[in-house]
């Protein structure tokens, strides 16, 4: 059995490749890495790193045009500036209509084309990174339980009952990942997080700010931001 990971080089996923590491071993598990016309390749630099560190393959894939028309502030071709204020107070300013960096139904393209990768390479898995803080007051729907249990039920389904998508974090805080990470000993300064290019992370945007918060939840300080 085979899983491929759903893999950016942050701190979710790298937690889920270390646990599919764990369970079938380092010759068994796919890295997929997507550029999806980011800002910057910090997250990317950062996923070469990890994948080395635990010795998987590891792929690359580019999808950016099909963001072509969209204003995410993510995106390079953005007119909008990346939120400083937390995914709570974003939320406040949209409505509760998806945060300014939800980037257009990217987790259910991700994981389609992640689905006949691994299908072609012989998976039976597929990981990623999905946890409750994300999908709390609908900042990144296709985070949500709801969502995952839809997609995996359409791999599973359109796969011929061959491939299921596991999101492991779905029903877990981002502290929750980072405690589960820490006990597996995930190397949590090569990763990266900030939605900002910069040599060192932004520490205000909205990941920033969580990725800090559930360090201190777990009584650490985040590796990356005291430049350890």
């Amino acid at each position: 059995m085979k899983a491929l990971v759903l893999f950016s080089g942050g701190i979710d996923s790298t937690t889920c490749l270390a646990i599919a590491v764990k369970k079938y071993g380092s010759h068994n598990v796919i890295a997929l890495s997507v550029s999806y016309g980011q800002k910057h390749n910090k997250e990317l630099e950062a996923a070469k790193k990890i994948a080395r560190y635990y010795r998987v393959v590891h792929k690359e894939l580019d999808l950016a045009k099909i963001f072509e028309g969209s204003n995410c502030s993510l995106l390079s071709g953005s007119s909008d500036d990346i939120p400083k204020e937390s995914y709570s107070e974003q939320l406040k300013q949209t409505g509760g209509a998806p945060v300014s960096t939800y980037v257009p139904f990217r987790n259910g393209l991700f994981l389609s084309t992640a689905a006949s990768i691994a299908l072609s390479n012989g998976c039976s898995e597929i990981y990623y990174g999905a946890h409750s803080d994300d999908a709390a007051g609908n900042a990144y729907p296709d985070c949500s339980r709801e969502f995952n249990d839809a997609i995996n039920s359409a791999v599973y389904i359109g796969s011929g009952k061959q491939l299921k998508v596991l999101a492991p974090f779905v029903g877990m805080t981002k502290a929750d990942v980072i405690k589960t990470g820490t006990e597996l000993g995930v190397p949590y300064e090569l990763t990266w997080s900030c939605y900002e290019g910069g040599e060192k992370p932004c520490g205000v945007c909205g990941t920033c700010r969580d990725r800090i918060a559930a360090f201190a939840a777990n009584g650490l300080k985040d590796p990356v931001m005291n430049g350890e």
